[in-house]
């Protein structure tokens, strides 16, 4: 039997048991068509951008030296569409700052523009893709442990600046798509050791986001993205998530979970029905953290599953945009995307497929070994068959297909990076 075949039997076979459940696996694929990643163009070069060769700071770290990763624009863009072409969907690409077309000079930050971005958002339009962005307080020799919320106004008025530009970039990128650019606010700024200036550098740290954020833009959305703590930075972080949740809800802002920016036993899961009722909309950086903000590949593991059911139990589909954020080097960097991205995908995947009104019933019914009994019954059910249709229909490779052809990839370009 001919492995396309097998796929369409399997799934109508999957078809006809979820809809004895009630659940119609028509419509959630055809959700699922709506459902775009933003892939990070990090992943290709492990965070080096185009704008020096200087180390990587900032109280974050990429490990690994696995040979072939990205040197410069055009290889980035390759990387990223040749990922694309084994993910089923259509899906945007996420651009820090310091990957802009400076065209061999140094353009420092508070004097970045859009037209440093004209070829991303040619390459993108050609390719059918939407763009998202990020400004970088990191590794510059003005960012040393604070950024925004540094007491030299020198070094703050740079940031803000550099921000600000960055809203602008983000703007000219939302128009010329014609659909909002998701730009998203990180700083590392924190403390290696004690202090007893908390109050002073988050007062100037909300001083900083009220003068950037003060100009309305029209075709880009604002996101503000908290953190635990970075390396070198341990003992305080001027951003928490205390911080940014009450400046998301008092200004309108978007908060940013990313999965990977909590203590360890605390479910980013949770704060999507807490937030939701306080803020317009949620972004999400989805990676897999070992012990700490390690930005592992994104896996289809318990966080993520919970995540992303969440979302659709709390009917959120249009009120969340959905991006990766991992940077392992240790591995195939291509590999890395379609592993993390296929893995989302399912997590998703799985979150439409549950009965999700006829359990709600039945536990507002009291029924409580019912509940339970559906909800177990839902992780044995032949998701998978629903996924490889998905992968057919899409003409994408179906279970591990994908691997040959990363393979050869490597083999014929990545390779031959020296």
């Amino acid at each position: 039997m001919k492995k396309e075949e097998q796929v369409g039997k399997s799934y109508e076979i999957a078809k006809e048991r979820y809809a004895a459940i009630g659940v119609d696996t028509e419509n959630v694929l055809a959700r699922m068509q709506q459902f775009h990643l933003s892939l990070h163009c990090w992943q290709t070069d492990d965070v080096a951008g185009f704008e020096s060769a200087g180390d990587l700071t900032g109280g974050i770290q990429a490990t690994g030296n696995y040979p072939g990763k990205a040197r410069n624009m055009e290889e980035v863009m390759a990387d990223l569409l040749e990922a694309m072409s084994l993910i089923p969907g259509t899906h945007r690409v996420n651009l820090h700052e310091i990957y802009g077309d400076f065209g061999g000079r140094f353009v420092d930050r508070d004097q970045v523009e859009p037209k440093h971005f004209e070829s991303w958002m040619q390459w993108a339009g050609a390719n059918g893709i939407k763009l998202d962005f990020n400004s970088t307080s990191f590794s510059h020799p003005k960012s040393g442990n604070l950024s925004l919320s540094h007491p030299d106004k020198g070094i703050r008025d740079f940031w803000i600046e550099h921000t600000k530009r960055c809203r602008d970039i983000a703007d000219a990128m939302g128009k010329a798509q014609g659909d909002p650019c998701i730009m998203n606010l990180w700083v590392h700024d924190g403390c290696k050791d004690m202090s007893v200036n908390h109050y002073l550098y988050r007062g100037l740290l909300k001083s900083s986001l009220d003068e950037i954020f003060a100009e309305k833009k029209a075709y880009m959305k604002d996101c503000i993205e908290g953190k635990v703590f970075g390396i070198g930075l341990e003992s305080f972080t001027v951003g928490s998530h205390d911080f940014y949740t009450a400046y998301a809800a008092q200004n309108g802002k978007i908060p940013t979970i990313d999965t990977g920016h909590y203590h360890p036993t605390e479910s980013p899961a949770d704060k999507v029905s807490a937030l939701l009722h306080f803020v317009p909309e949620l972004m999400l950086h989805v990676s897999r953290p070992i012990r700490w903000d390690s930005d592992h590949v994104t896996l289809m593991d318990d966080p993520t599953l919970e995540l992303f059911s969440e979302i659709v139990r709390a009917g959120a589909l249009d009120r969340v945009h959905y991006g990766l954020d991992y940077f392992d080097g240790a591995i195939n960097r291509i590999g890395a995307y379609v592993i993390g991205s296929r893995a989302a995908q399912k997590c998703m995947l799985r979150a439409l497929l549950e009965p999700t009104a006829a359990i709600a019933e039945m536990e507002l019914a009291g029924k409580g070994f019912q509940t339970l009994a559906f909800l177990e019954e839902c992780k044995a059910l032949p998701w998978q068959a629903v996924y490889d249709e998905f992968c057919r229909r899409n003409d994408k490779p179906v279970g591990l297909d994908f691997i040959p052809e990363i393979e050869t990839y490597e083999r014929e370009i990545t390779s031959k990076r020296s």
